[in-house]
């Protein structure tokens, strides 16, 4: 046989047991989703930023990383909501590289998807435990949110596997806000479809089991600009692109229509420093008319302890980043104060 099954892995419900979140976490994740699903359902004006780093590839600088967050946020926490990108999953074009500390806990080290799962649901509860905040991740594996579906206050589902019919049935079936990124084309339309289809009920087969969800009506799009047929990245931040989306959804029946800008990725063609600029646009957008006003609920900032990024070999800057390149603290603290005096 051309595949191998290694060990089974223990079921969601049997290591959340093992790893349970306190009554006292549990009451924080609930204030923290009414405060972002009344964002998201337009009962509040708080403009919501998700920052963090590309990939959580080490506990101790992510804890780091969100305990600078969370000082930030007692400042701001009046206009923003913060919410720390805690990305356990890390999709490659190719298949090569580091795919994230659910498959490699330690870089260094071979991959244990075991320890994996572990190691990711532990760092979520610190977060929450120590921070006060509860964070987002990304929602590579459908069938793998359900280790962590009672920690996290937001996902994204990526630009490569928003057209699998697999994840858009899955986030039908969740109960908080649920990022869909316009494909690496760019296509607005397929980014759409995957919203209509996550707004919907559905029935279908998950984990073994024959599954119905009522929809979510908190899916909505996130803009990271695109790549043409010659490779060239095409952002979609600026306020024409606001305004052909506000124009998209007018033309769907679709609940809480919603925008989070990527202002990384392929709308700052990965030149991280361009971050601040295209937030900055964005913002002034906002200002400018109402409508991008009511559609952009946000931004979303790649940004860890140190700024650029380094190779996964040889001797690593701790906090520094070892996927895409991020903005580093400095940067990124003066960025948030910015945010929240221009909202």
């Amino acid at each position: 046989m051309s595949m191998q099954l290694n060990r089974q892995l223990p079921l969601p419900a049997d290591l959340k047991a093992q790893y349970p979140l306190s009554p006292a976490i549990q009451a924080l994740k609930a204030r923290r989703d009414q405060e972002i699903r009344a964002v998201f359902e337009g009962r509040s004006d708080k403009f919501l930023v998700i920052v963090g780093p590309c990939s959580a590839d080490n506990q101790d600088a992510v804890l780091e990383y969100v305990h600078r967050l969370a000082e930030v946020n007692e400042a701001v926490k009046d206009r923003l909501v913060l919410i720390p990108r805690v990305y356990t999953n890390k999709p490659r074009t190719t298949g090569q590289g580091y795919k994230g500390m659910l498959h490699q806990p330690s870089p260094d080290k071979a991959p244990d998807l075991l320890e994996g799962i572990i190691a990711i649901r532990r760092m979520h509860i610190r977060v929450m435990e120590e921070c006060g905040l509860t964070a987002a991740d990304e929602m590579l594996y459908p069938e793998n949110r359900s280790y962590l579906d009672d920690v996290l206050c937001y996902e994204a589902v990526g630009a490569r596997s928003v057209e699998n019919q697999q994840h858009r049935l899955t986030a039908s079936g969740m109960d908080i806000p649920v990022g869909m990124k316009n494909p690496t084309s760019g296509d607005l339309s397929v980014m759409l479809n995957s919203i209509q289809a996550a707004q919907s009920s559905h029935n279908f087969l998950y984990r073994g089991w024959d599954a119905t969800t009522e929809g979510n009506p908190l899916a909505h799009a996130i803009l990271r600009g695109g790549v043409d047929k010659y490779g060239t990245c095409v952002p979609n931040y600026h306020y024409e692109d606001l305004m052909r989306l506000c124009e998209l959804y007018q033309g769907r029946d679709l609940k809480n229509p919603a925008a989070i800008v990527d202002v990384n990725h392929s709308n700052s063609d990965k030149k991280y420093k361009e971050q601040v600029r295209i937030v900055s646009e964005v913002l002034h957008s906002r200002r400018y008319d109402p409508r991008v006003r009511a559609l952009v609920k946000g931004v979303m900032i790649e940004s860890y302890l140190e700024e650029g990024s380094q190779p996964i070999e040889g001797e690593r800057i701790y906090g520094k980043s070892i996927t895409d390149p991020c903005l580093g603290w400095a940067d990124t603290r003066k960025l948030l104060f910015h945010i929240a005096e221009n909202v």
